[in-house]
C-alpha cells in the first residue's frame, strides 16, 4: 500500500508523527509520501498529490476531501485529529472508504479538562493566585470554596467526551442528570448513576452544567439566554465544546444583568481567537480559556502512534480499533460545510 501524510503546518507534523513512528510506516508500506510544506495542503495541491495513494493521514486545517480530485484510489482516511465533520462526508463512506481519528483518544483529555474547570471555578483557584501575586493573602471579597464532592451536574449532549466525564465524575459521587435529543441507553445511565431529563431541568437543577454537543445545524444557537435565566444563583456552566452552540450575545446580556449570580467557565468562543473588546473580557464571575481544555499537547505523540498503528492494521487487514463511522461522523461538528 502507498501511503501519503498530509500533515502541514504548526509543527503538527513533528508534534504527531515521531521519527520512530514515521520508520515503522516505512517498514509497513510500499512507498510513504510526504507534505515537505510547513502548511497544510490546499484542496488543489492536495488534488495534485494523491492520486495513487491508498491511504492519507491528515490533520487539523486539512481540505475537504469531497472537493478535491483524484481521489478514487483511496481506501483509507486516518486523521490524527478527532471530528472528521470537517475533513468528509456522507460520499466518502458510500465509496467504501474507510476512516479513523483520534476522536476517542482526545475525548479523555477533554473530559479531564473538564473536571479541572470544575474545581477551578468551584474553588475560585485564580483569584486566589492572582491575590497572592498582588501581595495579598486571599481575594477582595472572596466567596466560599466549593467541592465537586456530591455535587448535582447536568451534562448536555450524549458524546465520547461526556461518556468518559460522566465516568470520572463517578470517582466524586455527583449526582448526574443528561440531556440529549437520542435516548440514552439505559445500562450506561445505570452505570453511572444518571438519569436522562430535558434541557430546562438541567439548568433549573444542577449545580455545575457542563455543555458537549457537536456543533451542527441542530444544535448552533441551541443554548439561549433564557436557559441562564433559569439557573440558580452560584451555578457554574462550562462550555467546552463548541461557542456557536450557545447565542453568545443572549449569555453575555443575562450574565450581566444577574451580577455574578451565575459564574462561568469558557473555553471556546462563537469567534476565536476572542475580540479584544468582548465584554466577557472584563466580567468577573467568567474564566475564560484559550481552547485549551484538550488535547493536551503530550498526547499528540500517543495519537500519532495510534494512528500510524491502524494504517498498518488496515494494510494487514486487522479490526481498527479507532474506525469512525458513517452514522458517528454524522453528529461530529461541522463548521466549514
Amino acid at each position: 500500500m502507498k501511503v501519503y501524510i498530509a500533515i502541514g503546518g504548526f509543527g503538527l507534523k513533528d508534534g504527531f508523527l515521531t521519527k520512530e513512528s514515521i520508520d515503522y510506516l516505512r517498514e509497513n508500506a510500499d512507498e510513504v509520501g510526504i507534505n515537505e510544506k510547513d502548511e497544510n495542503l490546499t484542496a488543489e495541491e492536495f488534488s495534485e498529490i494523491i492520486g495513487g495513494y491508498d491511504a492519507v493521514i491528515t490533520g487539523w486545517g486539512a481540505p475537504y476531501l469531497p472537493d478535491c480530485k483524484n481521489t478514487e484510489s483511496l481506501k483509507l482516511v486516518a486523521h490524527v485529529g478527532g471530528s472528521v465533520g470537517d475533513l468528509v462526508d456522507g460520499g466518502i463512506y458510500d465509496r467504501g472508504i474507510k476512516v479513523v481519528s483520534g476522536n476517542e483518544l482526545y475525548a479523555v483529555s477533554v473530559a479531564e479538562g473538564t473536571v479541572a474547570y470544575m474545581l477551578t471555578a468551584l474553588r475560585s483557584i485564580p483569584d486566589d493566585i492572582n491575590a497572592m501575586r498582588g501581595g495579598l493573602w486571599h481575594a477582595d471579597g472572596i466567596r466560599p470554596t466549593e467541592g465537586l464532592l456530591d455535587s448535582t451536574v447536568g451534562i448536555i449532549g450524549k458524546s465520547t467526551i461526556s461518556g468518559y466525564l460522566m465516568k470520572m465524575l463517578t470517582a466524586f459521587n455527583c449526582k448526574m442528570k443528561i440531556y440529549s435529543s437520542h435516548a440514552i441507553d439505559g445500562d450506561f445511565l445505570g452505570s453511572v448513576g444518571a438519569v436522562q431529563t430535558d434541557l430546562d431541568e438541567i439548568f433549573e437543577t444542577c449545580k455545575i452544567v457542563s455543555l458537549h454537543s457537536a456543533l451542527t445545524p441542530r444544535t448552533e444557537g441551541m443554548i439561549r439566554g433564557r436557559h441562564f435565566e433559569l439557573m440558580k444563583p452560584g451555578s457554574i456552566f462550562i462550555n467546552t465544546a463548541r461557542g456557536a452552540v450557545i447565542c453568545e450575545d443572549e449569555m453575555i446580556e443575562v450574565l450581566l444583568r444577574r451580577g455574578g449570580e451565575v459564574r462561568c467557565v469558557l473555553d471556546v468562543f462563537t469567534k476565536e481567537p476572542l475580540d479584544q473588546n468582548s465584554p466577557l473580557r472584563s466580567m468577573k464571575n467568567v474564566y475564560l480559556l484559550p481552547h485549551r481544555a484538550g488535547p493536551t499537547v503530550d498526547r499528540r505523540k500517543i495519537v500519532g502512534e495510534r494512528i500510524v498503528r491502524e494504517v498498518v492494521n488496515f494494510m494487514k487487514g486487522e479490526k481498527l480499533t479507532l474506525e469512525i463511522t458513517k452514522e458517528m461522523s454524522s453528529r461530529m461538528t461541522r463548521q466549514r460545510h
